[in-house]
């Protein structure tokens, strides 16, 4: 695979990329993640064509690369004192060593003991993050499912860096994954997101119909869709 990079400008702003290439590739794919921006293409691809899809793609390009800006600025450090959300709630890190594994205690998140080092605390939050995450994503999809008179789906949690959800129909009703991270943000951003893949074992598509179904569900979606995408990074730090 042949790497190289280059830049464009996307509304007055200088944007780096690395360029990919790839017998395998059959089109044009875009990636944003730690890193940067990398764009994935066939050998065949001419850069006129990777930087008009660029410049097609302008504002989603430079919204995700504002995101992982801040969050890589406001990224966990596992120290006595932060502050993660749950739940859209901000909760402040407190090492006790009376508490052996992670637990809310109003706004605090005790930890554990004070002896434990960053990378530790880091772990214990992400795992305390995760069980709240598959009890609550279970119980509004179950809650949602039932509204449209279906079976619960299985949910599972996801690590994906680049969408919040995913939904599979299969015998048993459906399988739906769901990015863990979602905990931290408000609980009506993941109503949105748990909606929104429960919709799709009625709708596996993204039609009208579909967006009635989610409304259905949530009300207006509109408004929580464009708060998820425009103020997620606020607060992700993990």
């Amino acid at each position: 695979m042949n790497a190289a990079t280059a830049q464009i400008e996307l509304r007055g702003r200088q944007v780096g990329f690395e360029v990919r290439r790839s017998k395998r590739r059959r089109s044009i794919g875009l990636l944003i993640d730690e890193r940067g921006l990398r764009v994935a293409a066939p050998p065949s691809a001419s850069e006129l064509a990777i930087e008009n899809l660029l410049r097609e793609h302008a504002a989603w390009v430079l919204r995700k690369l504002d995101e992982w800006q801040l969050q890589q600025r406001s990224t966990l450090h596992g120290q006595n004192g932060e502050q993660i959300a749950c739940c859209g709630e901000w909760l402040t890190i407190s090492c006790d060593d009376a508490v052996d594994k992670p637990q809310r205690s109003g706004d605090r998140l005790l930890v554990g003991p004070s002896a434990l080092k960053p990378e530790a605390v880091r772990r214990r939050i992400t795992s305390w993050l995760k069980m709240e995450a598959i009890t609550l994503f279970k119980q509004r999809c179950e809650v949602f499912s039932n509204r449209l008179g279906l079976p619960a789906p299985q949910v599972r949690l996801s690590s994906a860096r680049t969408r919040w959800g995913s939904c599979a129909r299969d015998a048993d009703g459906g399988r739906i994954r769901i990015n863990w991270r979602l905990i931290q943000t408000p609980l009506p951003w993941i109503d949105y997101v748990a909606a929104h893949e429960v919709a799709h074992l009625r709708q596996m598509n993204h039609s009208p119909a579909f967006w009635r179904v989610v409304d259905e569900l949530v009300g207006d979606h509109r408004p929580l869709r464009a708060a998820l995408r425009r103020d997620a990074g606020t607060y992700l730090r993990l």
